[in-house]
């Protein structure tokens, strides 16, 4: 069982128990700390609702996430592009970077998009975006090489978070992330498999060392502004002392009322 970013032989660390029923063997590698949970067969079962009840801070989190990616977008890209937002559950954060004036849209193959409805990716007019975005998706990849390799053809720039691994190795009784009974999550991240899977892609990494990083194919100046701008509380002073930008969510309502008429 070799890694799949850097293709070093991996170790059986531990077991446990998926959606309460299915014992399954979690396999890391020594060399970049990449662990993950091989022939996850049961992803159809445990993805028959998209958004799992366990996710109880998804509202918190796209609040604060607002904040994060308005800052980052208005220091370090063009604020005028338009953005996707991959793995975009129901439109939420979508919505609320719309009311920011970010021109984002929403990709999802598992969720029902309730709040953004008409701004999903094929509404776009484009197939190449400033920045994707993909919040608490990368645990859900089987395989990430493959996964970043189809991301990186709608964008150079990849903001995305996922909680990065506690050392000593993890298990489900020491890191909450693994989170056995949902059984979406089957990839877990180190600093250095993310530094490996940056290498292995021609990309950049800038990282705030914990949940939040960007793959890009150009170096991003100041990364010690990038850290910053990662925490919500720092993002949002940040926004509220710059000018905002001009809120969409009007031309968006005259543009679905129009679209409601025919």
């Amino acid at each position: 069982m070799n890694c799949n970013i850097c293709h070093a032989p991996t170790e059986e660390v531990f077991r446990a128990k998926i959606l309460g029923k299915h014992e399954a063997p979690y396999y890391q590698c020594p060399q970049c700390g990449f662990l993950r949970v091989p022939g996850p067969f049961w992803l159809p079962e445990s993805y028959s609702s998209a958004i799992t009840a366990l996710d109880i801070g998804l509202l918190k989190r796209n609040l604060e996430l607002r904040e994060v990616v308005t800052a980052i977008v208005r220091t370090f890209f063009n604020p005028s592009a338009k953005f996707v937002d991959y793995g975009g559950g129901y439109g939420v954060l979508v919505r609320l970077l719309r009311d920011r004036g970010l021109d984002f849209y929403r990709q999802d193959i598992y969720a029902e998009n309730l709040f953004a409805k008409n701004f999903d990716f094929e509404n776009a007019g484009c197939d190449k975006f400033e920045i994707l975005t993909a919040f608490e998706v990368f645990e859900h990849l089987e395989n990430p090489v493959e996964a970043l390799g189809k991301m990186l053809q709608f964008s150079d720039n990849i903001l995305f978070s996922t909680e990065l691994q506690p050392i000593p190795h993890p298990t489900p009784e020491t890191w909450w992330y693994v989170l056995p009974e949902i059984g979406q999550h089957i990839s877990f991240f180190s600093r250095k498999s993310l530094e490996a899977l940056a290498q292995r892609m021609g990309l950049h990494l800038s990282t705030n060392g914990k949940n939040l990083h960007l793959l890009s194919r150009r170096k991003i100046a100041l990364p010690l502004l990038f850290r910053a701008l990662s925490y919500h509380q720092i993002a949002g002073i940040f926004n509220a002392v710059l000018p905002g930008r001009k809120s969409l969510l009007p031309q968006d309502f005259d543009f679905l009322k129009r679209k409601l008429k025919g």
